[in-house]
């Protein structure tokens, strides 16, 4: 398992009521099961809506079962945004 950090931005950190936490998993759907276990309610519906980064890439169309996550890296949780 690797272990890395969480960050959620605007919707998605509101929802999940914080910035950053922690994660332990070996892949990127395995890290947000957790999350949505930790955080029920609107986040879960918050994600299904979002695009993620991990490392700094994107996942794109990726199945979450097949990005795997790095031991120390990070995920970043990206609600749509609106304005130009």
């Amino acid at each position: 398992m690797a272990k890395g950090t969480v960050r959620y931005w605007a919707a998605a950190k509101s929802a999940a009521g914080v910035a950053e936490e922690p994660y332990e998993a070996e892949n990127l759907a395995e890290a947000l099961d957790a999350a949505r276990e930790r955080h029920p309610g609107e986040l879960v519906r918050v994600l299904r809506r979002c695009s993620f980064l991990i490392d700094g890439d994107p996942v794109g169309t990726r199945g979450h079962e097949t990005v795997r996550l790095a031991e120390g890296g990070t995920v970043e949780v990206l609600p749509p945004f609106a304005g130009g």
